[in-house]
């Protein structure tokens, strides 16, 4: 029974490490990833919500201006929660591939007829 313990024992943990610790470091390597890829022209969300398009970029800081009138505003970097420009792009390639795929799809269909 001793050995049967130790088991499940390595198994719980396992099952914990891969349901809750890994997930949660891929997020934040990835929310690394699109924070170090920022560039000038960006259009950004903060995690507060405020919304703006970026004009500079420092090792930790970012300015970004929040409307016509030129309201600049410097946050740190962790408080940047999306690229709206990089998630605009994924999604329009996305869409792109769906539509070559349904387009291919009804040309191997019409073939058939």
């Amino acid at each position: 029974m001793d050995m049967y313990s130790i088991i499940m024992l390595v198994v719980m943990i396992a099952l914990f490490y891969f349901l809750m610790i890994r997930p949660e470091n891929k997020r934040k390597k990835a929310a690394q990833d699109m924070r170090d890829a920022l560039k000038k022209g960006d259009n950004i969300t903060t995690i507060g919500g405020l919304k703006g398009k970026v004009v500079a970029i420092s090792d930790d800081s970012v300015v970004f201006e929040t409307s016509e009138d030129r309201v600049r505003i410097e946050i740190a970097k962790w408080g940047i929660s999306s690229n709206d420009t990089a998630a605009a792009a994924a999604a329009a390639a996305a869409a792109e591939k769906k539509n070559a795929k349904a387009a291919k799809t009804e040309a191997e269909t019409k073939v058939e007829e």
